[in-house]
């Protein structure tokens, strides 16, 4: 029997001890995207930046969730079909696969069944999934690129859905300061950010927000030690269960990229990283953080930035001369 060299076998107890150090803290690193199918992420990509999937013919997926700013549009709630306000502050579509529901209230499995929602949301994009497609077929570069990448002659709304998915399914962010710190690289990060994951562990933070995106996996109650005093009128979860017990129930949101994604909570009220952070402490854990306590947490905060998503942006296919074209804000 062979010996195993000894700078290999060295070396294979480094990474499992690497592996092991990272699998016993609460938050693990985010994994590069694996596994998808590239012809329809291209046919996707084109879909999410394109406005012709909207009644006015001006917003798009990319709109709300722009991936030049974090994956959202950094408004305290977003603005929809004809300048309407909506009523919640517009969540990252960046690691949204890792989420254990879609919305801020659970109410879509899935990244598919998210897909479909703005769309014919008459505060969002205002269309019907019926004019949707039928614009979509009226283009004839559409037309043969869903015929090469699912093999339908007639579109309909399930592969639309299903490619936008599937692009936002590479919307990943590793390889974050952070990450690299529990892989091993323990200059990393400093002292002072160091000291804030500690304390984000020892307060209780992790109780909600670990996994790899730092939350996402679970619901909770917003305002556990004191009430959430708000005027927005959005009660969560109810409106999916109908059960009392979920009012002010909301998903807990992912801190990955937290930095960019300002303002924070479904209301969008905390405008900065040092509110949000006062406000969690006192109403969800019942602790008043010092101002030192509290910016080494932020500092913590802001190690949890990734990789943002980097490609070219898709060239739309043209509409046809005769494809009927929406009037503007209508």
């Amino acid at each position: 029997m062979k010996s195993i060299p000894r700078i290999v076998f060295v070396l294979s107890l480094g990474v499992l001890a690497t592996s092991m150090a990272s699998a016993a803290e609460p938050i693990q690193p985010v994994r590069p995207v694996q596994d998808v199918n590239l012809a329809q992420v291209e046919l996707g990509k084109k879909l999410y930046f394109d406005p012709r999937l909207s009644r006015s013919g001006f917003i798009s997926c990319n709109s709300c969730h722009n991936l030049s700013v974090g994956g959202t549009d950094n408004l305290k709630t977003s603005i929809g079909h004809n300048w309407q306000q909506g009523p919640i502050n517009a969540p990252t579509v960046l690691n949204s696969s890792l989420n254990v529901a879609q919305f801020w209230d659970g109410r879509a499995r899935d990244l598919k069944e998210q897909a479909g929602g703005p769309i014919e949301n008459p505060k969002e994009m205002a269309f019907s999934h019926t004019l949707t497609i039928d614009v979509l077929q009226s283009i004839p570069e559409y037309a043969i690129e869903f015929k090469q990448v699912f093999g339908v002659d007639e579109i309909t709304i399930d592969e639309v859905t299903q490619a936008i998915a599937e692009f936002e399914r590479t919307l990943v962010t590793p390889n974050s300061r952070f990450d690299r710190w529990l892989l091993g690289e323990k200059d990393a990060i400093t002292s002072e950010e160091l000291a804030g994951y500690e304390l984000f562990k020892t307060s209780g933070c992790a109780a909600c927000h670990n996994g790899e995106a730092v939350g996402g996996t679970s619901f909770q109650k917003m305002g556990i030690v004191e009430p959430y005093q708000t005027n927005n009128p959005v009660e969560g979860r109810i409106a999916v269960t109908g059960k009392d017990a979920d009012r002010f129930t909301f998903k807990v949101p992912t801190l990955r990229n937290v930095e960019l994604t300002y303002p924070y909570f479904h209301d969008g009220e905390a405008e900065t990283l040092t509110e949000a952070v006062d406000i969690m402490g006192r109403l969800q854990l019942g602790r008043k953080y010092t101002p030192e306590e509290n910016a080494r947490i932020v500092a913590f905060l802001k190690t949890l930035t990734g990789e943002q998503p980097t490609f070219q942006l898709p060239i739309l296919p043209p509409s046809r001369e005769d494809t009927p074209r929406p009037r503007p804000f209508d």
